[in-house]
């Protein structure tokens, strides 16, 4: 029987676990404690617990951890980019900020993505796997314990869709967010999807108070079928409908994000679609200058239509920014270090 990952089990999962192997109900909250507040990455570190249960707890279960395989760091602003390796050897990124709000990450939750989104470098390196719970949490400890830092913010917007890696994810969000944990609030996680929309129907019900970002990205079907794959299965119309739903019963506001892509979708006209799609909702339109992600041929959209579009927006009672760059001399979007690796390692 292959070992379980055991940073991705809850604490009644744990109590269970340790009744099994005779240990009294009080253990289960300082193992928990150990592997998510503590972010140990050996059994043999648990100090206040006996070697013979270390002993046991390594005969079936794994610790998931995150090894830093690079790093690199923006001599702009000090944002680290990272890529992690993880138990059995895969490669995922992340990314850690530096806002006047505080630390903020960006974590992977897939092992490359399914998305396919053409202006993604994720996508064009494939699918391995869905990341677990556990390493989710190994991310956010690597990046912390590295960076001498508390994170305070988590943005689930790096390799993969989340809402892809569902229920792992909703399993992440209990653990990261438990109070014996590292206790990180819900109003300070943002999670980022493509646009599943049965998903987004299904995390509604949970109510949690996270941030919706949804990737839009396009004012019509027809130009977001250019570069959204997603767009084929739902339409724009069934997307903005479970976002509306979403925002009535959370309370929240959905963050909408646009690449702006020159020649492709920051027309006036674009603009001025989006601006009537939206009207009227508890929303925020994120503007993101375009990657260069080599094999597209996407450029980046000038800053006088960025500032027009803005305009147009703002003018619908729609507040709109344009995302603020960081690590912009390390190249700090995710799976662009994960393909180098890749294609570095089918040369050798």
């Amino acid at each position: 029987m292959e070992p379980e990952d055991i940073r991705s089990k809850n604490q009644q999962e744990l109590s269970r676990v340790l009744s099994d192997l005779g240990q009294p109900s009080y253990r289960a909250k300082q193992v928990f404690s150990w592997l998510q507040k503590n972010g140990i990455q050996k059994f043999s570190e648990m100090t206040n617990v006996s070697k013979a249960l270390r002993e046991a707890l390594a005969q079936r279960y794994y610790i998931a951890n995150a090894e830093i395989a690079q790093r690199l760091v923006s001599k702009i602003d000090g944002t680290r980019k990272y890529l992690f390796q993880l138990n059995d050897g895969e490669l995922v990124e992340a990314v850690l900020m530096d806002y006047h709000h505080g630390r903020t990450i960006c974590i992977s939750t897939q092992v490359g993505c399914r998305m396919n989104c053409t202006f993604c470098a994720t996508g064009k390196s494939g699918f391995s796997r869905n990341m677990t719970a556990g390493e989710m949490v190994a991310e956010v400890q690597a990046a912390q314990r590295d960076g001498g830092v508390r994170i305070s913010n988590i943005v689930l917007m790096g390799m993969g869709e989340p809402l892809d890696n569902y229920e792992n994810v909703l399993r992440f969000l209990e653990l990261i967010t438990n109070i014996d944990g590292m206790n990180i609030g819900m109003r300070h996680i943002s999670l980022s999807t493509c646009g599943l929309v049965d998903r987004i129907y299904d995390l509604a019900e949970h109510r949690y108070q996270l941030t919706l970002s949804v990737s839009l990205h396009a004012p019509n079907d027809q130009i977001r079928s250019q570069t959204m794959p997603i767009s084929r299965k739902y339409s724009i119309e069934e997307l903005l409908k479970a976002c509306r739903y979403y925002e009535k019963v959370t309370g929240r506001r959905v963050s909408y994000e646009y690449a702006m892509i020159s020649g492709i979708n920051d027309s006036e006209a674009c603009a001025k679609e989006l601006a009537e799609r939206l009207e009227g909702t508890l929303c925020h339109v994120n503007l993101i200058p375009v990657n260069s992600v080599a094999g597209t041929g996407y450029r980046k959209s000038p800053l006088e239509k960025q500032q027009h579009f803005i305009s147009i927006l703002e003018h619908h009672g729609i507040t709109a920014t344009v995302r603020r760059t960081l690590g912009s001399d390390i190249n700090a979007s995710c799976g662009q270090l994960r393909r180098r690796r890749q294609e570095e390692v089918s040369h050798v």
